[in-house]
This record gives structure tokens, sequence and C-alpha cells, in this order.
């Protein structure tokens, strides 16, 4: 899907922005879609490297259905270049050992397993993506959800064919700067604005995540996640993650205490800020009422207890509607 022939045996992939004019017995920069005799194939159709039942914390999603789980998937390749990849060795790597399922497989075992539903994640699931539309059809078919956890970088019409089958999504906003898009992640920002916009926009549960990497998106970056993320809504989630040391960068950790004065920056536009890959006590873990303050659900973890939010999402304490689906 999503591709268009050129003369002399060329194809140009119109699936993401990067737009590959990929020559015959090629890939494009994702790796994945390769020019067969004029036609562009995709090679990981099925194929699949990781899966696994996961809490929806984990994805990180803290307003959709806390406390349940999603079968989540993976196969191989992505269409950025992240030099800080937490997942590289099958994001980046060419030599990935799969498994291949049907559609059918993926919604039964899902359904085997009482998950809510399934999880398009661990690589970049849109460069899987006529797997991924197949298998979402099927699963909403089934009464499963559908979420993603994407980098966001797909051209606009596919996007639009795949959004009515999406529940949610968790989106990366790697900065605020399309100097640390391209330098740093080989991509853009802008596609990856306009997939955060369309998806809000139809009805879609979004939530943005960040990984806070010293010295590089540590600063100017965040306000200026702060301030367009607020421009969208005030109330759309997000998340600052603690960055590790991975893959081909070898910046220090994101101190903690560095991780607490962006949420507070953040708190300060932003009604529904929170901190990844810290302890509880670093703070940044428990959802509070936009409006009164009130705590509404305390997470250790994955391990989540919900407090005074009503089963329709509402806050206890003065009724407020909670932005998400519970």
């Amino acid at each position: 899907m999503f591709y268009q022939k050129v003369p002399v045996l060329k194809t140009r992939c119109v699936l993401c922005p990067h737009r590959c004019n990929i020559s015959k017995g090629k890939t494009g920069i994702c790796g994945v879609r390769t020019n067969v005799d004029g036609v562009l194939y995709s090679k990981i159709y099925g194929e699949i490297t990781s899966y696994a039942d996961d809490p929806v914390e984990k994805k990180p999603l803290y307003h959709f259905l806390p406390g349940k789980n999603l079968f989540s998937i993976g196969s191989w390749g992505c269409n950025f270049k992240c030099t800080f990849c937490q997942n590289w060795s099958i994001s980046q790597r060419r030599d990935v050992d799969t498994e291949h399922f049907e559609k059918e497989d993926i919604v039964n075992i899902a359904v085997s397993h009482n998950s809510v539903g399934i999880a398009y994640t661990y690589n970049e699931p849109s460069i899987w993506y006529e797997f991924v539309y197949d298998t979402a059809v099927h699963a909403r078919e089934k009464g499963l959800k559908n979420v993603l956890v994407s980098n966001g970088f797909i051209s606009e019409e596919p996007l639009k064919e795949l959004l009515p089958h999406i529940d949610a999504m968790n989106i990366d906003l790697k900065a605020g700067s399309e100097m640390f898009y391209r330098e740093v992640c080989g991509g853009q920002i802008e596609p990856v604005m306009r997939t955060i916009k369309l998806a809000y926009e139809a009805g879609v549960h979004v939530e943005l995540t960040t990984l806070v990497i010293p010295t590089l998106n540590d600063r100017d970056d965040i306000d200026q996640i702060v301030e367009w993320v607020a421009s969208v809504s005030p109330e759309i989630p997000i998340h600052f993650s603690r960055y590790y040391p991975q893959y081909k960068m070898d910046i220090d950790p994101t101190s903690i205490e560095s991780l607490q004065e962006v949420y507070q920056r953040a708190k300060q536009k932003l009604k529904h800020v929170y901190l990844g890959n810290v302890p509880k006590d670093a703070g940044g873990c428990d959802t509070f009422c936009g409006n009164c303050g009130e705590k509404l659900i305390e997470r250790d973890m994955y391990e989540v207890k919900i407090l005074k939010l009503t089963p329709e999402g509402n806050c206890g304490k003065c009724g407020t509607k909670l932005k998400g689906i519970f």
C-alpha cells in the first residue's frame, strides 16, 4: 500500500514523509519496504520479533483503561535513526529472528489472554502498516481495542485511513526543534506534530512521551514542547522519561532532580504531566484532578490503585471529567 511506480523499475514509497525513491532490489530508509521488479513489498508482514502481555501503563498510557493488559507485538525496522534508541536491537538491526503470525493468530491470542486489546509497539508500527491495518480491523470486529506506540512519522493519507481503527496512541515527541529531529533522529518535526493533531482531532486518545536527554533536549526544547502541546490541548497527558545511555549515545543518565524540574515547568501549562523510568518516591507517577488537585489514581511502577475516580472517569471530589478512557 502507498507507493508509486517510477520509470525504469523504480518505486517511490509514500507511506512516510521520507518518500524514498527505491531502485530494484533495494529497500527504503526503514529497511523493510523493498522493490521487487518495480513492485513495492513489505518484508515484515506478519513477521514478529517480540510479543508479551503488557500493562497499558508500560506503553506508557495513564489515562486509558488503567490496570488492564494489552497483548503487545512488534517486528523490526524503523524510519528514524535515533542515536539514543532504546530498542535498537530490533529497530536498527537487519539480522533479526522473527516468527510468522497471521492476523487471526494475534487476535485469538489476545482474546485467550483476556487482554483488552492489542498494542503495536517495540519497533515503529507505521512501517509495518499493512499488517497493523489488517490486524486492527480484525481486532475491532472481535471487540478488542487497538493501541499504537509510534514516532508519529507517517504521511497524512495512510494515517487518516488507519485512525478510524485506532483507540489510543502514545506518540514520541522527541524534541521541540527541527535541528534535533534532523541531526539526532534523521527525521523532521512537522509531520510528527501533524500526526499528533490529526489523531487528537479524530477522537483517538493521545498521550505523548519525551525522553529527556541531558544537554540535548532538556532546556529550551522542553519549553517549546510544553508551549506547543498546550496550544493543541492542555489536557493531553505527557510523559517525560529518564534517559539511560543506549546504542550510539553515551551521555550520562538524566538526573532525577532535572526531571523533577522539567515536571514543575510543564505543570505550569499542562494538566497531566508524568515522569517515567523513575522510582515512585521521585514523584510524577500519580494522576490528579486537573481542576481541584485531588489524587485520583496512585501508581507504583505497574501496580495501579484507583482512588477517587468514578467508573465514568469523573473526579470523585469535584465531578470534573478526566480526559481519557476509563
